[in-house]
């Protein structure tokens, strides 16, 4: 099966082909080749680097099996622009998609077992936070959160914690959290999962498919509250 693979949700983000042979194991799928994608340019990028990416490894959009996309949490604008061009193509296709976090990503690379807490930098001095069970190679969510970073280091937790962020993993240890540091999340890391879902059936149609924020908006932030007189 050909999987197209996306990621608009950071500063920087990539687009990617992926086989996999039905009923393989995640660790068995193959990532035929990864295109970066520069920041502010998603929406200009995006669709020519996909077609160019399939003519380069002779395909067409018709031999794509399932989209796998990251859907958060990250950046609005980013998500917005990429699940917008899923969306599209998916419908157009008629194409299951799968939906990935990339806490889940992250989560599931550190090989921890038990309960673990996948960590982003959000900016603007905040983190996000996954929660997850994880049992093999599975993984179940117990809570998604935004937490500003002193809150959630003085929290006084000690359940392990698992980023690619060498900073929130130093403030981690001074915390005396234990930490599994995994790579920042590729388009390898977000297929395995992706292929996963896929072959359990966590499916979503076009109109299902939404980005997972996690923090509100700047609009919602800074906008009046309406009057009721």
């Amino acid at each position: 099966m050909l999987l197209l693979v996306t990621d608009t949700s950071g500063k920087h983000g990539s687009v990617a082909l992926a086989r996999a042979v039905e009923g393989a194991k995640p660790s068995k799928i193959a990532v035929i080749e990864e295109v970066p994608l520069a920041g502010g340019t998603f929406s200009a990028q995006l669709v020519p680097q996909i077609a160019v990416l399939l003519a380069k490894h002779g395909f067409s959009k018709t031999d794509i099996d399932a989209f796998v996309v990251v859907s958060g949490p990250g950046s609005f604008t980013g998500l917005r622009v990429g699940l917008a061009a899923i969306k599209a193509l998916a419908e157009i296709l008629q194409k299951p998609i799968v939906p990935v976090s990339l806490l889940e990503v992250v989560a599931l690379a550190s090989g921890a077992q038990g309960r673990i807490l996948a960590a982003l930098d959000a900016g603007r001095g905040e983190v996000y936070i996954g929660e997850y069970e994880i049992a093999g190679v599975t993984s179940r969510l117990l809570q998604e959160q935004l937490l500003p970073k002193d809150e959630f280091w003085s929290g006084g937790g000690k359940t392990p914690v698992t980023t690619p962020d060498e900073t929130l993993a130093a403030s981690a240890r001074n915390a005396c959290i234990a930490v599994f540091p995994v790579a920042t999340p590729s388009a390898e890391m977000i297929s395995r999962l992706g292929w996963q879902k896929l072959q359990a059936g966590k499916t979503v149609s076009p109109e299902q498919l939404e980005a997972n924020y996690i923090r509100r908006s700047d609009a919602e932030i800074f906008a009046k509250p309406v009057s009721s007189s």
